[in-house]
C-alpha cells in the first residue's frame, strides 16, 4: 500500500474515532478481502482502544460461519460476496463482541475470482448497530488488487462514521 493510501484510510479512522468517541460507542470488523485493513487503520490510531474492541478476518466460507455465525445455506443460496452474507457478518460480530457498532466486507478484489454477475471490484459490505439499525451495500471499485481493498476499506470506514452520526 502506498504511503498516500494508507494516510487516507488513517486520517478516515481518526474521524471515525472522533465520531465513536463523541457518541460513546465502540466498533468492531468483520472483513474478508480486506484482510484486516480496516482495522490496521483503526489501530494506527492513538487511543484506538477507547472505541475499537475486535476485529474478524474470515477468509474463507467456513471462518465466516465459525466465527461470526454465517449459515452455510445464506452462503450457498447467495454466495460469499452478498449482501445477506454481509448482513449475518455484521450481526454476529455485534454478538461476539462489546461493540456497538460493526462494518463488514466481502468482495472479489482480483485479478481472479470473477463470477457471472459479479465481475472483479465487486464488494459487499454491511453496517449494523446494536439498537436494530443496519444497511448493507454493493459496489463496484475500479482498479489493481491494492486499489480495489483500499477503496473498500474506506467505504466501510466511512459507513461507520454515517451509522455513528
Amino acid at each position: 500500500m502506498t504511503r498516500a493510501g494508507f494516510d487516507s484510510l488513517v486520517s478516515c479512522a481518526e474521524e471515525l474515532g472522533r465520531c465513536l468517541q463523541d457518541k460513546g460507542l465502540v466498533c468492531c470488523t468483520v472483513e474478508s478481502c480486506t484482510g484486516g485493513m480496516v482495522s490496521m487503520a483503526i489501530t494506527a490510531v492513538p487511543g484506538s482502544s477507547g472505541w475499537f474492541d475486535r476485529s474478524f478476518v474470515t477468509y474463507t466460507d467456513q471462518a465466516k460461519h465459525e466465527m461470526v455465525g454465517v449459515s452455510y445455506d445464506t452462503l450457498a443460496k447467495n454466495g460469499a460476496v452478498s449482501k445477506p452474507v454481509v448482513r449475518e457478518m455484521a450481526r454476529g460480530a455485534l454478538g461476539r463482541s462489546e461493540a456497538t457498532l460493526a462494518v463488514s466486507i466481502s468482495g472479489i478484489a482480483g485479478p481472479g475470482g470473477a463470477v457471472p454477475g459479479k465481475p472483479v471490484g465487486t464488494v459487499c459490505i454491511g453496517v449494523a448497530a446494536a439498537d436494530g439499525r443496519e444497511a448493507q451495500f454493493t459496489e463496484h471499485f475500479q482498479g489493481d488488487r491494492e486499489s480495489v481493498r483500499l477503496q473498500a476499506s474506506v467505504f466501510a470506514l466511512c459507513s461507520l462514521i454515517s451509522m455513528a452520526t
